[in-house]
């Protein structure tokens, strides 16, 4: 599946209607970025049930303000509406494998219950 642009108009629908979906926030000025932009689109083709979702911070400065983005690339994996993993810096392609990895082998009822908990002692 290619990516999709992600913009404040689609962004919200995006990330609460899949399961799980990375997004890469970045920038066209941004070398690292372009350095990361075909890893993000290769894993995108080996991974079609995943939503890959790109956010060009320049184009959506209030997105990235919402998320507090103050270094790009930045990568943010969100499943079932939690996000899970939000870093900057440009994972070379193994890195993005194993993190897909290890988002795909979350208990997210176990995610669910320590949120939970949370909650109930602030």
């Amino acid at each position: 599946m290619p990516t999709i642009e992600l913009t404040k108009d689609n962004f919200e629908e995006t990330v609460t209607s899949a399961g799980i979906v990375l997004v890469d926030f970045w920038a066209a000025w941004c070398g690292p970025c372009r350095m990361f932009a075909p890893v993000f689109e290769k894993a995108a083709e080996s991974h079609p049930d995943i939503v890959f979702g790109k956010v060009d911070t320049e184009a959506q400065p209030e997105l990235a303000a919402e998320f507090q983005i103050s270094s790009i690339p930045t990568l943010m994996a969100i499943r079932d509406r939690t996000v899970l993993y939000a870093q900057p810096g440009a994972l070379p392609a193994p890195a993005l494998e194993e993190l897909i990895g290890k988002i795909r082998a979350v208990d997210m009822e176990d995610v669910r219950r320590q949120l939970a908990a949370r909650a109930g002692q602030g």
